[in-house]
């Protein structure tokens, strides 16, 4: 199934439980379509003013021209995402941070958790659509695989 290019955005609910975020990055993959996640707490005024402007910029189209993207919060410190110990497996140190997935695997090396940047509108736009493009080899579109652990390996995805 080829992905189109200038496919709509997808914004989910906030994650809170470990099958939600397993149900999203099943549902990305099949869309072949990136998933962006927002990992905050409850207690973190940063992420409350982060989350609002990355919802905004998603939900107006930003990555859609580039073949979409679909995004969600993970709330960290929800008992489900604590007691499964998600942090430490996708290496969140701190909050807010900014972690996209490719078809189900933490896209690590574009991780952003510089609070800074993620309150830049313009360093928001230009990583979402950086996103977006990095997938358009998986898709069957043009390009490599993108900047993934095996695509100077193996090459795209076809």
């Amino acid at each position: 199934m080829s992905h189109r290019r200038g496919a709509r955005n997808q914004i989910y609910d906030s994650v809170r439980q470990l099958d939600d975020l397993r149900m999203y990055q099943l549902a990305s993959s099949s869309s072949r379509t990136p998933l962006i996640t927002l990992w905050t707490t409850s207690w973190c005024s940063t992420c409350r003013a982060v989350a609002p402007l990355l919802k905004s910029l998603i939900a107006s189209g930003i990555g859609e021209a580039e073949g979409g993207v679909a995004y969600c919060t993970v709330e960290f410190d929800a008992p489900d995402v604590m007691a499964h110990g998600l942090g430490l497996t996708y290496m969140i140190t701190s909050v807010p941070t900014l972690l996209s997935f490719d078809a189900g695997e933490a896209q690590t090396q574009t991780k952003v958790a510089d609070a800074r940047r993620l309150a830049d509108r313009a360093f928001l736009e230009e990583w979402i659509r950086s996103e977006a493009r990095i997938y358009i080899g998986r898709r069957g579109g043009e390009g490599g695989s993108g900047p993934t652990m095996f695509g100077g390996l193996f090459g795209s995805w076809k």
